[in-house]
């Protein structure tokens, strides 16, 4: 393997990132790796807390792969311990810690989405359950020695919790020392996680130091803001883009992002080049419809291939701009006479994920047959005659309700 030169490098490293801890180092380390031929070892862990991956999540794993493409070991680390603990991560309570069998579950289905993005051939794959899991008592009040309360408090979303007087869990404290135990029994060399992050990997990096290792560095990758353009992307707001998501949907997620985050989708989810994205800047400023459009072809085209993308594409224009009912859209077939209440033909169509998401929806304007938007979560359907009525659930999910 001949490594790039360090600007080369560096360049690529530093596209989209929010902070390096610390810089100069990691240039003493690629420096190094170059000089000796030897890829760095490049760690990131996550908990499979939930199955479905996102764009959100994708920013960090297209980080690691652009460490691959550059020739590095790529790390990735399945919390198969630490998701059973449950790190708040921001969060203003504590995270509930799954079970054995849902981290195994949520994790087989992570790591077959993941591979989406990195490659397989050049990942390591490993659980920290299998160092982590065998530690004793005793070893963990020995870990535990090694950082103070007060070092812990000057965790954020710990520090913002304790002044509300909001409960601290004990366990929520052995989170980050079990995240640095895995930077010390894998030494790794570069540590990615998000800004929310930031505290666990300088754990890891003392801890390595007082195991006269070599400290790590931190790099962190901003948290991706979700569609409404507000809030981080995250399915407990709603304003996620799934990679796993049909085509269809990727595309109208994507358009519905305000103009102000093109740029960074572009940036941190996509492989545009630099160069391009200098000019895609530019357009953004003149033409931000057809830009975003762009971007929501480049994403689904990544996920799906081309041929789905430009479907994508078409569907959008024929269903939201002509405001067409697509030709695919499915049949459902009602006995004559009968009524039913919307409510539950949605649910039973599997048009949206619960009932709860169907009544906000109607609350919204979002639900309609024949054009009529339906507001009343108790409005019922009677199928009297053979007119086929038009459904339409959100902006891209149709269906045909006729009467038999």
């Amino acid at each position: 393997m001949t490594f790039l030169p360090v600007s080369e490098q560096l360049a690529v490293i530093n596209r989209g990132i929010s902070e390096i801890v610390p810089e100069e180092e990691l240039v003493k380390k690629l420096e190094t790796s170059r000089k000796k031929n030897k890829p760095l070892k490049i760690k990131l862990g996550v908990d499979p807390t939930r199955p479905d991956l996102h764009l959100g999540h994708s920013v960090i794993l297209r980080k690691l792969r652009q460490f691959q493409d550059l020739g590095h070991e790529a790390i990735l680390i399945i919390g198969g311990f630490t998701a059973m603990i449950g790190d708040p991560s921001g969060q203003n309570k504590t995270r509930p810690p799954l079970t054995a069998d849902e981290v195994n579950e949520n994790a087989e289905t992570y790591i077959n989405q993941a591979r989406k993005i990195l490659d397989e051939n050049k990942t390591t794959l490993v659980n920290n359950n299998d160092w982590l899991g065998g530690m004793s008592f005793m070893d963990v009040i020995k870990l535990s020695s090694k950082i103070t309360v007060a070092r812990m408090i000057e965790r954020d979303d710990f520090s913002k919790r304790y002044q509300n007087n909001d409960p601290i869990s004990l366990h929520e404290f052995l989170y980050p020392l079990a995240q640095g135990q895995d930077s010390v029994h894998l030494k790794s060399d570069v540590e990615l996680g998000g800004t929310d992050q930031k505290f666990n990997l300088l754990v890891g990096r003392e801890f390595q130091k007082t195991e006269g290792l070599e400290p790590q560095i931190c790099l962190m990758m901003p948290l991706l803001v979700g569609t409404d353009g507000t809030m981080k992307m995250s399915k407990s707001y709603d304003n996620y883009i799934g990679i796993d998501e049909p085509a269809s949907e990727m595309y109208g997620k994507t358009l519905s992002i305000p103009d102000e985050l093109i740029y960074p989708y572009f940036e941190l989810v996509t492989d545009v080049s630099l160069e391009e994205l200098k000019d895609i800047k530019e357009r953004i400023k003149t033409d931000p419809r057809n830009t975003k459009h762009e971007l929501a072809f480049t994403i689904t085209k990544m996920y799906h291939g081309e041929k789905a993308a430009i479907e994508a594409k078409e569907h959008f224009e024929k269903t939201v701009i002509q405001k067409d009912i697509p030709d695919d859209a499915p049949v459902f077939e009602f006995e004559k006479g009968t009524t039913h209440r919307l409510l539950d033909i949605i649910s039973d169509a599997n048009l949206t994920a619960s009932n709860g998401e169907t009544k906000r929806m109607m609350k919204q304007g979002g639900v309609s047959l024949n054009d009529e938007k339906i507001k009343d979560p108790n409005h019922t359907v009677t199928f009297n005659n053979e007119e086929e009525i038009s459904l339409k659930v959100g902006k891209r999910k149709f269906a045909i309700l006729r009467s038999v």
